[in-house]
């Protein structure tokens, strides 16, 4: 978090485009660690049943900032600058920084019956095909995340005809229907578990619920513009519903030794999504194929990678030391 509001801040230092691009390099490494390091917190403190609501919580944060943001730096752009608004934001980062060092602490080993576990090397968590399964998952699933997050203002200015005031009226409500998916696909999967489903059901019923409305993103440029804004809302909420789903599935399987190095594998898949088919889009725009295609594909992704985790991961529950040890 430190690394992460300090690249934050170091945008306002920026004066040119080269600087500017290594600003933005040094902050998607600090933003790399978060939500590995909240998922390993998720794992120290809070039992199986609990876990997916506590990270559905701890997902919705992120809605809540994409809502929240907008009017914050419209307000600091009305009494500074526009390098301001990093500044400020990394100070707000740090600042949360100093209460997490003062506050958090882990767990004694004798507050959780669940084993620690040895911890291992990354090339050793390559060996296990769920780490493979989740990897692959995350990397579809985010590749259509991230293709939401950058192009949805594009296709409303370029397509829909919106202006920046239009944008500012309408973008907003898709991501609170994200936090709204964190919610309560955390919630339905430690629903399940209460009902007396097993942890392979409830994840499993919560994550393909979630993946299932993914393709309704295909009617889009069908559809008049209040209505794609609610195709967008689905699309954002069944997504929200799913990463906070994929991200604590790590927990089920390895224990609180490794599962932050999973989280980070998992991670990095995902990143690696939307790297590629953020060059993907720009290629089948480019050729004249049209929004239409690239709805096509996006709407496919979750439901391929659902498909990739019942191959590789056929039941989720905790591995075995003896599965570690001879994997």
């Amino acid at each position: 978090m430190i690394a992460w509001s300090l690249a934050t801040a170091s945008h306002g230092l920026a004066t040119g485009f080269r600087s500017l691009l290594v600003c933005r390099f040094l902050l998607g490494m600090g933003e790399g660690g978060g939500f590995p390091a909240a998922t390993k917190a998720v794992a120290e403190w809070f039992a199986a049943g609990e876990r997916s609501t506590a990270m559905g919580i701890i997902n919705a944060g992120t809605a809540v900032g994409a809502v929240v943001a907008p009017p914050a730096i419209a307000l600091i752009l009305q009494v500074a600058s526009w390098r301001w608004v990093f500044f400020a934001t990394g100070a707000v980062g740090l600042a949360w920084t100093i209460w997490w060092l003062r506050d958090y602490h882990a767990p004694s080993s004798s507050a959780s019956a669940e084993p620690h576990g040895a911890a291992l090397s990354w090339s050793r968590l390559l060996g296990f095909r769920e780490v493979w399964g989740l990897t692959i998952a995350k990397f579809l699933s985010d590749a259509a995340w991230y293709f939401y997050l950058f192009w949805l203002p594009k296709y409303l200015y370029d397509v829909r005809g919106f202006d920046v005031k239009r944008v500012g009226a309408y973008a907003w409500i898709p991501y609170a229907a994200a936090g709204v998916g964190c919610l309560v696909g955390g919630w339905a999967s430690s629903w399940l578990l209460t009902r007396g489903a097993s942890l392979n059901v409830a994840r499993k019923a919560a994550l393909g619920a979630s993946a299932a409305v993914m393709p309704l993103i295909v009617f889009v440029p069908h559809a008049p513009t209040s209505l794609a804004i609610v195709l967008f809302s689905i699309a954002f909420f069944g997504q929200q519903s799913w990463s906070t789903l994929v991200m604590i599935v790590p927990t089920d399987l390895f224990g609180r030794r490794i599962v932050a190095s999973v989280a980070g594998l998992v991670g990095f898949g995902g990143a690696m999504g939307g790297v590629v088919f953020n060059l993907v889009v720009g290629r089948v725009l480019d050729s004249g194929l049209g929004y239409g295609t690239v709805f096509a594909i996006v709407g496919s992704f979750h439901v391929i990678a659902f498909v990739v985790i019942l191959l590789t991961i056929p039941v989720i529950r905790p591995l075995t030391p003896v599965e570690i040890e001879t994997t």
